[in-house]
């Protein structure tokens, strides 16, 4: 339970995009999206349904959770 405080979710797009060598248009052709959708999730402006989330987890070969975090950020 979140009290004080927001949560947000991050993610490591960028980083395994990279890491294959993909573009964003390449990537988002893979997953049947708009290059701008890859360009928003990279910078954290749009959070994924739930079926996208598995889509691009499953087309790096990793785990949900190695893709998406999901932090607290405490209230100061």
């Amino acid at each position: 339970m979140l009290i004080n405080g927001e949560r947000k979710i991050q993610n490591r797009i960028v980083v395994l995009r990279a890491e294959r060598g993909l573009s964003q248009k390449e990537m988002a052709d893979k997953l049947g999206v708009s290059r701008q959708t890859i360009i928003s999730l990279e910078k954290n402006r749009y959070n994924p349904s739930l079926k996208l989330a598995f889509e691009i987890s499953l087309m790096f070969g990793v785990d949900l959770h190695e893709v998406f975090q999901y932090e607290v950020e405490e209230e100061k």
